[in-house]
């Protein structure tokens, strides 16, 4: 009779025992996958040494633009209007490098009318030329920058003028056009900076 009593104690020992170590070993387990999984994603020192970024463009809307960062830069995402398009050409005569013949500014893929994948999506480095001043965005057309004023930028620093595809105004103290970084859609509403079909930037 002794020994069936001292089963019983134990049957209860052990299921306790091994209850309390299956719920220690689950939130052991869980408190080690966190940290874990969480390093898998790049750090905020990642991101700022170059790590690409996704940005999602969806919401831009027409004629106005949006600022990220990548590599410690600004970034510029401009949704240019058909209108803002349809300004760009009138621009050439009056530009230092209206064909790109500089061609460290831009990706191959970029080296057109628009400078950018899609026409109406303009991305840009918005650190100036000159001196590393970062320009002020003048979108729209006239206003405080004169009756031929197209829409672009103007870099408060030096004086510095671009277009709205970052083409620099004859003039300028900036010697080339701002700096189209690498980067691609990744699906109609999302652009990666940073990276191509070539690769990480």
């Amino acid at each position: 009779m002794a020994n069936h009593q001292d089963d019983k104690i134990d049957k209860k020992k052990r299921s306790f025992l091994i209850a309390a170590t299956t719920v220690t070993g689950a939130i052991g387990a869980g408190a080690i996958a966190v940290p874990f999984l969480s390093s898998m994603t790049p750090s905020e020192r990642a991101k700022a040494a170059g790590a690409p970024v996704e940005v999602d463009v969806s919401k831009i809307e027409a004629g106005s633009m949006i600022t990220t960062e990548w590599r410690g830069q600004p970034v510029w995402i401009i949704n240019r209007s058909k209108a803002m398009l349809d300004g760009l050409k009138k621009n050439d005569p009056n530009l230092s490098d209206p064909n790109l013949e500089v061609i460290s500014q831009q990706p191959s893929y970029c080296k057109n009318a628009t400078r950018s994948l899609k026409p109406n999506l303009l991305v840009l480095v918005g650190i100036c030329t000159h001196l590393g001043c970062s320009p002020s965005a003048k979108l729209q057309t006239q206003g405080d920058m004169g009756e031929n004023w197209n829409g672009g930028f103007f870099c408060p620093c030096h004086g510095s003028k671009f277009d709205l595809a970052g083409r620099v105004f004859k003039g300028s103290p900036a010697p080339i056009n701002l700096v189209v970084p690498p980067h691609k859609y990744i699906s109609d509403s999302v652009l990666l900076i940073g990276a191509d079909d070539k690769g990480v930037a």
